[in-house]
């Protein structure tokens, strides 16, 4: 299985994002999230920030929107640059018109889904995704605690992808506790915050988290 970790900068220097990302060399992307205050309790940053990071970041950017009509914003942050962009089920009124909005202007399209949401109107539409983000915390906050219910959402969504070229991504409380069952369960790309950015070293935190989740 090949495994992705993606550092998330709501956890690195806000003032300092280039230096931040020099640090982890041997992350497969940067997880950008951006949050409105409307969708989640939480104000972080939006367009004009991704397309600098686009610009500076010697690694491809993974953007999470966590933002109310993501039908009308998410084409450009991946007209911005962004290699992934990934939106909520919950917020989206035209998930597969979005979906494949962001796929035309050349990105991977994603679908987040929080812990509560169901998973049976999501799983009949896997084709029109390149990604599955399935939180495993509530959104908006980093620093949270793993929600142990995730692990058989995750292996759900692990049954359903089959053989498509779908990445299963988890977001929330991975760390070097957690990151294992989250691969067992069937994740293979990793979302950590705290777990690299917190640490003295973060290139060698993704490294550790890369070897536990089997990388």
């Amino acid at each position: 299985m090949v495994v992705r970790i993606e550092p998330s900068i709501l956890s690195a220097d806000f003032t300092a994002f280039a230096a931040d990302i020099a640090r982890i060399p041997s992350a497969d992307l940067v997880h950008c999230d951006v949050m409105d205050g409307h969708f989640v309790p939480n104000l972080t940053f939006g367009l004009p920030m991704v397309q600098r990071l686009a610009d500076t970041s010697a690694l491809p950017l993974d953007v999470h929107l966590m933002i109310e009509d993501p039908d009308r914003w998410a084409r450009g942050y991946a007209e911005a640059g962004a290699q992934v962009v990934t939106f909520h089920a919950e917020a989206a009124a035209s998930p597969i018109a979005t979906a494949r909005a962001i796929r035309a202007a050349g990105a991977r399209a994603g679908v987040a889904v929080k812990p509560a949401t169901d998973l049976d109107g999501l799983l009949p539409l896997l084709d029109e995704f390149d990604q599955v983000l399935v939180m495993t915390v509530e959104p908006g906050f980093g620093g949270q605690a793993f929600l142990p219910s995730s692990l058989e959402r995750i292996a759900r969504v692990r049954r359903a992808i089959g053989d498509r070229d779908v990445w299963l991504q988890v977001d929330g409380g991975l760390g070097p506790e957690t990151i294992a069952d989250a691969a067992a369960a069937g994740a293979d790309t990793f979302v950590a915050g705290s777990a690299v950015f917190g640490q003295d070293d973060p290139d060698a935190a993704v490294q550790r988290l890369r070897a536990l989740a089997g990388g």
